[in-house]
Formats: structure tokens, C-alpha cells, sequence
């Protein structure tokens, strides 16, 4: 079995030794650097299958440590941990590229449940064909249900009907949930031509799908800049 090689970027070093001797105990082969730069130049010399950037760090901050890599590696997951709570900065971790927010103080279990939803989720996508069709047809995101066969999104007692591109976008939004959506594969997938007029006609639903998810304030659909978007639960 491939091993799972983690990049464990925290300038704590308490933290960050017990950080890596946990993770090491559940078999992820974890490389530890004190700040982002050293956290750099580690990424440039080796292949990570998963990255845990500190947020305030000495030299280069985890925010433009991800940018860095983004710049590189448009893939790779990022965990950002951080002792930062507000939703401003949450949102800007996620736009930086991060695929994950924990907020310390947290639970050595809880940051590994979310490592393993994570890496799941990528063996899932990539396991899917060059449609990004999967066989996955019902979501759960923050308080709604999403039946993709029926176009059904639900919330309680409500229940919302969904186009057919309505309900093909929620669904590829769904399998990239905290992970940017290329606007160009996007167009091609579902308006087969990633022409101009097809990439406003897809801004309308993108407004439309935020306005059906803005009951559940943890929910976003972001902006990528250069990218495409992003379904962000918080």
C-alpha cells in the first residue's frame, strides 16, 4: 500500500512535535517545518499527498504559503490550523485554496477524521471517469439533502425542485465540496462548449444555487479567481 507522505507546517514546536508524532502513529509519513518558507522549500523538493499549514507563522503566513503552492500544485489538499475563529478569515483561508479550517484549541481525532474524509473523498474523484460522473447521487451539505436523480433539495419540510443544469452543477459542485471547480471543465460537462455565452448563462445558476443555499449561512459558493468556484461548508 502507497504511503500517505503529510507536509505539517506549525511554528508551535510543541504542537507541531506532537502534531507529527501522532500522525506518524497512524501511519502518515509526516515531514515538520518551524515556518513557511521552510515549508516551501520542502514542497518543492518532495511530493505531499496532504498539507497542514499554521496560519500565523514567522516569514511566510500559511495564507501565502498556500497561495505558493496553489501556484504549483492546484490539487494538493490544505488544512489550515489556526487559532483564528472569525468567519472573514475562514473565508479567506478557503480562497487561498485551503480544503479544510480547524480552529484550535481542537482534538488530535478530530483532525484526523477530517485528514481521512478528505483523502477519501479525493480516492472518490479519482476513481470517477473524465466526466467526473460517480456513482454518488445523494449529498448531505450543511442542513440540506440533495437527491440528484430526482433534483431534489431538501430541508425539512422544504423541498426545492432543481433544473437539469441546476441540479448537474449542484452535483459537481457536491463532488468538489471545499475544492475549486474549474469553470472550463464545468461548462464542458454540462453546456458541452466553454464558450462566453455559455459561461454567463452558468453565472446565472451559480446566483441562483446561492440563493437556494443561503438558509444555511455555514454554506457558500465562492469565487475563484482565475479558477472557477467553490461549495465552502464551514
Amino acid at each position: 500500500m502507497k504511503e500517505t507522505k503529510i507536509l505539517l507546517v506549525e511554528d508551535d514546536p510543541n504542537l507541531g512535535q506532537i502534531l507529527k508524532e501522532y500522525l506518524e502513529i497512524k501511519k502518515f509519513t509526516t515531514t515538520l517545518c518551524r515556518d513557511g518558507q521552510a515549508g516551501f522549500q520542502a514542497f518543492q523538493n518532495d511530493t505531499f499527498d496532504l498539507c497542514i499549514f499554521d496560519i500565523m507563522m514567522p516569514i511566510m503566513d500559511g495564507f501565502a504559503l498556500a497561495e505558493e503552492v496553489r501556484k504549483s500544485d492546484k490539487d494538493v489538499p490544505i488544512v489550515f490550523l489556526t487559532a483564528k475563529s472569525m468567519r472573514e478569515d475562514t473565508i479567506k483561508g478557503f480562497k487561498a485554496g485551503a480544503d479544510d479550517y480547524v480552529t484550535k484549541p481542537f482534538s488530535m481525532e478530530e483532525l484526523l477524521l477530517r485528514i481521512r474524509a478528505i483523502l477519501r473523498r479525493i480516492s472518490i474523484l479519482n476513481s470517477a471517469d473524465p466526466q467526473g460522473s460517480i456513482t454518488i447521487t445523494e449529498f448531505k451539505i450543511g442542513i440540506f439533502n440533495f437527491e440528484y436523480d430526482t433534483q431534489l433539495l431538501r430541508h425539512e419540510d422544504k423541498v426545492i425542485k432543481l433544473t437539469s443544469k441546476e441540479s448537474e452543477l449542484l452535483k459537481m459542485l457536491c463532488q468538489h465540496k471545499n475544492q475549486p471547480l474549474e469553470r472550463s471543465k464545468a461548462l464542458k460537462a454540462i453546456w458541452h462548449d466553454d464558450n462566453y455565452f455559455n459561461s454567463r448563462s452558468m453565472d446565472v445558476y451559480i446566483t441562483k444555487l446561492r440563493k437556494y443555499l443561503k438558509e444555511d449561512p455555514n454554506l457558500q459558493i465562492i469565487n475563484i479567481h482565475g479558477t472557477g468556484f467553490k461549495l465552502v461548508e464551514i
